[in-house]
């Protein structure tokens, strides 16, 4: 079974190598050996006419007996031109015979063709088409196949008084073909060895940096999200590289927050039931007299509210995660439903005495939005500015239309976010304010919340801040023009 890329790559490459072989060999065996044997059946035919001709203009000029007495008194002449037209390794035959068929005089003056008789039916058959090539025995008279080409010789009366038998052995097409197949067959051991070694290298280039994620995805299971992949070249496989230690960051960015959370989590759980208990088991054991008791029952009520709080911010988040939190789109005056939210601040801007700006384009802008949805992302947003403004600092809420868009923003002089923690503002469980000094209520889900809702809504929301000085939200809805 082929588990590595490497294997696969292999046996991928030297399959198709061996196939466009045995392609490649195929035609070129094919097409040499068609036109060598075009050629050889060319030279065969013209070699049949030549003899043929060569002995019917002799015999008809210089004798006037029989044919085979014509052969026989001047076998030393013909029998030498024969030859010529004949290879000294056989290749060649010239054999002449008589209108019967009867074998007089062969080109190799070997005398075992002499007086064979062949069959005549069979040769007016064969000399019907000069131009008709056989390949043949001739019934058992040559070793092997040969082409054979029979051309009647003509009398001065115009019959026939014998036939040339220009025989031509195939053994050399055969041997061409052989041949090329060796060559062939070393060429493609060269090419396998060559293209091994290539497939060797890339391959080892590309599983190289794929074990290294491998190791490193077992590293990040096992909770170790320090670990990185090397970073080589600029391909693919280098993209690949970069987005797996992109996502290594992410997780390591998670995991920190993950435990963040869960430190909150804990201690905004503990805290208030530590609180809850303590009063409470003040009251029944009676440490607390009676007079004191409705000042604790409303510190009781408080931290039950702050647990209700996390609860329902954990509640919201399961909500969204599940995609089970729906949102009904209606028609709200946006400007009434801030006016309302900083009413309700009242008592914690006038404690920090913060400065106030309210500013809007009208009296009345309307929106189209879901209105709870929209309240709960106005009131994180608010409860936030207030929470992380200076005292005595500004304190502003400005709300423009522009191009069918109407944008809110919540700017607050205060210490803001340092830059490099701007782009997590808005992940799960990110808290700015670390150490508790501000926010001790928090848990980093509201702007998580605020983000999903906008997001759901289709609108955009952002934050500006300069470490030091301050911190603007804002985010967009849709308008409601007036006709």
């Amino acid at each position: 079974m082929l588990k590595s890329v490497f294997s696969k790559y292999l046996v991928t490459f030297l399959v198709i190598i061996v196939i466009s072989f045995f392609v490649l060999s195929g035609v070129v065996c094919s097409m040499v050996s068609g036109y060598s044997a075009s050629a050889k059946e060319e030279a065969v035919v013209s070699g049949a006419g030549y003899v043929t001709d060569f002995l019917a203009e002799n015999y008809n000029e210089s004798y006037s007996g029989s044919f085979s007495q014509y052969v026989y008194l001047h076998r030393d002449m013909l029998g030498g031109a024969l030859e010529l037209a004949s290879s000294d390794d056989a290749e060649h035959l010239v054999l002449v015979t008589d209108e019967e068929g009867i074998i007089l005089l062969s080109g190799t003056g070997d005398a075992k063709y002499v007086s064979t008789a062949l069959d005549r039916e069979a040769l007016l058959s064969m000399a019907e088409d000069p131009a008709a090539i056989t390949l043949t025995d001739l019934s058992g008279l040559l070793d092997a196949k040969y082409m054979v080409c029979v051309s009647p010789i003509a009398g001065s009366t115009g019959d026939t008084v014998g036939y040339v038998l220009y025989c031509s052995s195939s053994s050399g097409i055969s041997g061409l073909v052989e041949t090329m197949l060796k060559t062939i067959l070393i060429s493609c051991m060269w090419v396998m060895t060559a293209a091994m070694i290539a497939v060797y290298l890339i391959s080892e280039k590309i599983s190289s940096p794929l074990k290294e994620m491998s190791r490193a995805a077992k590293q990040y299971a096992s909770g170790q999200f320090d670990v990185r992949v090397p970073v080589k070249g600029s391909d693919e496989v280098a993209e690949l590289a970069m987005a797996f230690n992109n996502m290594a960051n992410s997780l390591a960015t998670v995991e920190d927050q993950r435990r963040s959370f869960l430190a909150n989590v804990s201690h905004d759980l503990r805290t208030p039931m530590t609180t809850i208990a303590g009063f409470i088991d003040g009251i029944l054991d009676g440490a607390i007299p009676p007079e004191k008791q409705p000042y604790y029952l409303e510190l009781i009520a408080s931290e039950v509210r702050r647990l209700s709080r996390l609860v329902a911010s954990l509640l919201d988040i399961s909500r969204i995660q599940a995609g089970d939190r729906k949102f009904t789109k209606t028609a709200f005056d946006i400007c009434e439903m801030a006016r309302q939210i900083l009413i309700s601040f009242e008592q914690r801007i006038d404690e920090k005495k913060l400065n106030i700006e309210f500013e809007c384009d009208r009296d009345n802008m309307t929106v189209y939005a879901d209105r709870d949805a929209i309240h709960q992302v106005l009131y994180n947003i608010c409860d936030n500015a207030v929470k992380f403004s200076t005292p005595g600092g500004t304190y502003r809420i400005n709300i423009t239309a522009k191009d069918k868009k109407t944008f809110v923003s919540v700017w607050n002089e205060g210490q803001g976010i340092p830059e490099d923690e701007l782009p997590y503002v808005f992940d799960r469980f990110y808290k700015s304010d670390k150490s508790r000094g501000l926010d001790k209520t928090g848990v980093g889900l509201g702007l998580y919340i605020t983000k999903t809702i906008i997001d759901a809504h289709g609108e955009e929301i952002w934050v500006k801040s300069v470490y030091g000085e301050y911190c603007e939200f804002v985010f967009t809805l849709q308008s409601v023009v007036s006709k």
